[in-house]
């Protein structure tokens, strides 16, 4: 089982529009409501691809009823620990006429110290029958920046490999964790680790304790700074669409290629695939299967 994480489990809402009038009145195409936030949406494209997985973190209220309830609509084991305060929201607008899109995250709830006891107490029991974990999203108010990575540290006492996707101060502190990988995109990178390029970026990360580091470029593809070297996955070419969960795809990819130990040039050619084929999906937590299989064969990897 592939164990998820999301403490800020959110109730994802996208709009379709053919195009925006921020001045005027403007009439949606298609909505989709779904239960959401990173993890989510990776445990759904790690679904989609046979693996089991179990989805926990943190939701309450209405808001966080909705989103148990979807989860249990689209056949996602959870095992979602509560709190009093009511779950986020998220809004993204996705312009099909322009390819643009726009993401409104609303902060999340306020978790108080024994809420947040009470989860660590169960992520560390559900780790027993996990075969890797995945770490990812923002922090809901009240939870420390260095929670990531007492999380990684507790997988990594009971040898489970872990993968860190945050941004910000977790991301800054989740080294320390020992993760098995850090998956920064460029711009978190830059905002974690200032001055310096891609490379020299991964590698102070994982100066600072990470195994590897993982920085994805969009179009221009993957960076991966590990114990075996340093390799990059170029696309073929660009996918337009909707970008909202590329990287949460992406991660499914690197997931499933710890669980079978993969060697790095065929996990970062389907994680580098995935990522482009969610792009053409029009909902994270999606991924075009047509996408993925043109593109998975012509990733190139040095």
């Amino acid at each position: 089982m592939i164990l998820t994480v999301t403490l800020n489990a959110a109730l994802d809402v996208t709009y379709q529009v053919p195009g925006v009038d921020w001045d005027g009145v403007n009439r949606v195409s298609t909505v989709h409501r779904r239960a959401g936030g990173k993890g989510v949406n990776v445990a759904r494209v790690l679904a989609a691809l046979g693996q089991e997985v179990l989805v926990t973190g943190m939701a309450g209220g209405p808001t966080g009823e909705a989103i148990e309830a979807d989860l249990r609509a689209a056949g996602l084991p959870s095992a979602l620990v509560g709190v009093a305060a009511d779950s986020r929201t998220t809004l993204v607008v996705s312009e099909t006429g322009a390819s643009r899109t726009a993401l409104f995250n609303e902060p999340g709830p306020e978790v108080t110290a024994d809420e947040l006891g009470n989860f660590l107490n169960a992520y560390t029991s559900l780790l027993a029958t996990a075969r890797a974990v995945v770490i990812s999203g923002s922090l809901p108010r009240g939870v420390p920046a260095d929670t990531y990575a007492t999380l990684a540290a507790i997988a990594a006492e009971q040898g489970v490999p872990a993968i860190v996707d945050a941004d910000g101060e977790p991301l800054r502190h989740a080294p320390s964790g020992r993760p098995s990988i850090v998956k920064p995109n460029a711009e978190e990178l830059a905002r974690a680790v200032p001055g310096g390029g891609p490379e020299e970026g991964a590698q102070a990360l994982r100066g600072r304790g990470a195994r590897s580091v993982v920085v994805s470029m969009g179009s221009d593809g993957l960076l991966a700074v590990t114990p075996e070297g340093t390799f990059r996955a170029r696309m073929p070419y660009k996918v337009e669409g909707n970008p909202t969960g590329a990287g949460d795809s992406l991660v499914a990819g690197l997931a499933l290629g710890l669980v079978e130990r993969a060697g790095w040039p065929e996990t970062l050619s389907r994680a580098a695939a995935l990522g482009a084929a969610a792009v053409a999906a029009p909902v994270a937590g999606d991924f075009d299967r047509d996408v993925y299989a043109d593109m998975h064969p012509q990733i190139v990897i040095t």
